[in-house]
């Protein structure tokens, strides 16, 4: 569970799965609660707010091995949720290829202004994620 608190406009909020906040205005700094954890307070602008979830670890998982194979890297070399499509050695094709296998796989189709935001296995996790939600609903 998340708690987001916000000071001008205040927002406090509890962030279950399948919860998210859709709009803030007028957010001039806030500070971020995991689990009990705290984080400091940021300086964010409204425009820029997002707050999202990190896609399932089978979801990550699934999207590693994807990658690992459109880019023929070697079973031993790391990719994981943090990994860079571009320090995986992929190029705008290689990045191509790898979202039409995720949509192929997930049975999903990317816009190509969402594709183009995809940087990290973890940003293609979280958009399948998102797009399987809205599939469903």
């Amino acid at each position: 569970m998340a708690s987001i608190t916000g000071s001008f406009t205040s927002l406090s909020c509890s962030l279950m799965p399948n919860q998210a906040v859709n709009r803030v205005s007028k957010l001039g700094s806030m500070s971020l609660s995991i689990s009990g954890k705290s984080f400091p307070s940021l300086r964010v602008q409204p425009a820029h707010f997002r707050v999202s979830c990190a896609a399932k670890p089978e979801t990550v998982d699934k999207v590693c091995k994807i990658v690992r194979k459109q880019l023929a890297l070697p079973d031993e070399s790391e990719v994981a949720g943090h990994s860079k499509f571009a320090s995986l050695g992929a190029d705008f094709l290689d990045t191509v290829e790898i979202v039409m296998g995720l949509e192929e796989e997930f049975g999903i189709s990317v816009e190509e202004e969402s594709a183009q935001n995809i940087a990290t296995v973890q940003d293609a996790a979280d958009r399948i994620e998102k797009l399987i939600e809205n599939k469903g609903a």
